[in-house]
């Protein structure tokens, strides 16, 4: 006689969730962090005005951000970056702000920095000589979130060191600029804004934004950029050194008359 097999019933497993479509939302129920990639991103509530207004209009937020970095590449060290930061630079400091200085491979130029409006007193230069020591004072300097603008030399840094910098600058209210060579333009950054610079013959800035919150640029910036010590005493053909050079060259296109020599004087 064989023993009845006891009854094993199915497991009542549990229901499955019913499928819900994903959320509509309309343009105007957009949340305040998110924008678009076809648009200038505008969700950049914290800026410092750049001290040009073609520049400022090209910034999301329409300055130089907060609470992030900026990446400034250059073809030359410690030359385009004065030029270009000076503004920003100079309303910090008629703010009451500290720039802080870290690493600069130049000494800073005093008249250059009191034409800017940045006296002595508000200048703190830290001189850091190895890669190690420019980020780690960097890294310091962004988390005690005292000075009222970081300008850093980091010629050597890495992707994942930028990514900590970028973390720790979510919390500071200075603007952050890294000063890094144009090679860097084609490696990874955390970096929400990336800028190139360089000089043009007509006493000019170059502007390149090539990473920013919003679309890529169509064309570089132009920006006038004159020394101020030169600005007084340059005559009018030397505003527009381009001019001279177009002159010179048109001197000896092909057509021009030849220059006399001797013999056809005396012939």
């Amino acid at each position: 006689m064989t023993a009845a097999l006891p009854h094993w019933s199915e497991p009542e497993l549990p229901p499955k969730p019913s499928a819900r479509p994903w959320p509509v939302v309309t343009p105007g129920e957009i949340p305040q962090g998110v924008w678009r990639g076809s648009e200038l991103g505008s969700q950049v509530a914290e800026t410092v005005p750049s001290g040009w207004a073609a520049l400022d209009a090209q910034l999301p937020g329409g300055g130089w951000p907060r609470r992030s970095l900026t990446e400034v590449l250059t073809p030359q060290p410690a030359v385009c970056e004065w030029r270009l930061l000076g503004g920003v630079l100079g309303h910090v400091a008629a703010a009451g702000g500290q720039v802080v200085l870290v690493g600069p491979p130049k000494p800073p130029h005093l008249p250059g920095l009191l034409h800017a409006g940045i006296g002595a007193a508000q200048v703190i230069w830290v001189k850091a000589e190895t890669p190690a020591e420019r980020l780690w004072v960097t890294e310091q300097m962004i988390k005690s979130d005292a000075a009222g603008a970081i300008v850093a030399w980091l010629p050597q840094a890495r992707q994942e060191q930028i990514r900590r910098l970028q973390v720790c600058a979510l919390t500071c209210k200075a603007p952050v600029f890294l000063c890094r060579p144009e090679a860097a333009r084609h490696d990874s950054s955390a970096a929400p804004l990336r800028l190139h610079t360089t000089f043009q013959l007509d006493w000019e800035l170059e502007v390149d934004i090539f990473k920013r919150r919003g679309p890529a640029m169509d064309a570089s910036l132009r920006l006038p950029s004159i020394p101020g010590g030169l600005s007084s005493i340059l005559t009018p053909r030397l505003l527009t050194p381009s001019r001279l050079t177009q002159a010179k060259e048109a001197s000896h296109a092909v057509g021009s008359p030849a220059p006399r020599t001797r013999e056809h004087a005396l012939h």
